[in-house]
């Protein structure tokens, strides 16, 4: 009963990501919370991953050619540390992902920054405001976003945000939506002769608890945050694609996820490439654009050598 009210607890947030990734975390949370064998092996496997996954984000945060690359991997959180240590594959948080792209918009050695996403989305929280961040740093210095190989929901919204937008060819883009659930927990705590009584002052406070069926009322609420966070979503990616509300929406898979191609068909990237294919394009526009010009000075001399 303890690690389903914990899983409660967690469903109860609005979350922008791959419903199915949260089930994979209910299966972690109920091995790391029991003090067993089977608990203790998923905590040294999770430290394992842990180690493998920062070795994996410091080689490529590695600048190449003044190509900042920041790594968005994991689910994402505004903070991160609390899902790190219980969902096995790790996360990314908003806040700090925020400070390493202010820190490759001030250093003048990165031209260009690249945003490589491996995620299924996560908690909307912080998420608008990572998007309007990317949106603003347009204007100092391009910034590409790749889908190596999963951009989900909360991911898939930060990818639209950059100037351009890539997914590799094995790759998934898209689940476009927010979603929240409620357990029912009163029948089992009464199988199990267990009752609580909620204490509470203000008249919604303890709506949407899980030792109650929820009411018609808590439904609707609940509902309308869903909606509002879905506004949000949809209305910055159509900002970031260029094209209207009512296609990201329609056009764009309606919360499903799409493979490489038919995104492309749906304009959710601008193109299928792989990661060195992106970053080689983007060495390959520096260059291009920092091609000696000749001096107005150099310029006067030839004409006068004509006349």
């Amino acid at each position: 009963m303890k690690n389903q009210l914990l899983v409660a607890e967690f469903l109860a947030t609005p979350w922008a990501m791959m419903p199915e990734h949260l089930n994979v975390m209910y299966g972690v949370i109920s091995r790391w919370s029991s003090n067993t064998p089977a608990g203790n092996e998923v905590m040294q496997r999770i430290a394992a991953e842990r180690s493998a996954r920062e070795a994996r984000r410091q080689a490529t945060q590695v600048n190449a050619g003044g190509i900042a690359v920041l790594p968005l991997y994991g689910i994402v959180t505004q903070r991160g540390n609390m899902v790190e240590d219980v969902s096995g594959p790790g996360s990314t948080s908003t806040q700090q992902f925020a400070f390493s792209l202010r820190q490759a918009l001030a250093d003048e050695s990165v031209s260009q920054i690249l945003i490589d996403i491996d995620s299924p989305g996560g908690s909307v929280y912080g998420v608008a405001e990572l998007a309007d961040e990317i949106t603003s740093a347009q204007g100092q210095k391009p910034v590409i976003a790749i889908a190596n190989s999963l951009a989900a929901s909360a991911a898939y919204w930060i990818g639209a945000c950059a100037a351009e937008f890539y997914v590799t060819p094995g790759g998934e883009v898209g689940s476009i939506g927010v979603w929240q659930a409620h357990q029912d927990y009163s029948r089992a705590m009464d199988d199990a002769g267990v009752t609580t009584t909620l204490i509470s002052a203000g008249k919604f406070k303890v709506e949407g608890n899980p030792y109650a069926p929820l009411s018609e009322e808590a439904h609707g609420f609940m509902q309308s945050r869903v909606d509002d966070y879905y506004a949000a979503f949809t209305k910055a990616v159509a900002k970031g694609r260029n094209v209207p509300v009512a296609q990201v929406r329609d056009s764009m898979g309606q919360g499903r996820v799409f493979g490489a191609d038919a995104a492309l068909s749906s304009h959710m990237v601008d193109g299928v490439a792989t990661l060195d294919d992106v970053i080689n394009k983007m060495r390959r526009a520096v260059r291009i654009s920092s091609k000696p010009r000749a001096s107005r000075l150099a310029i006067a001399q030839k004409e006068l050598q004509i006349l």
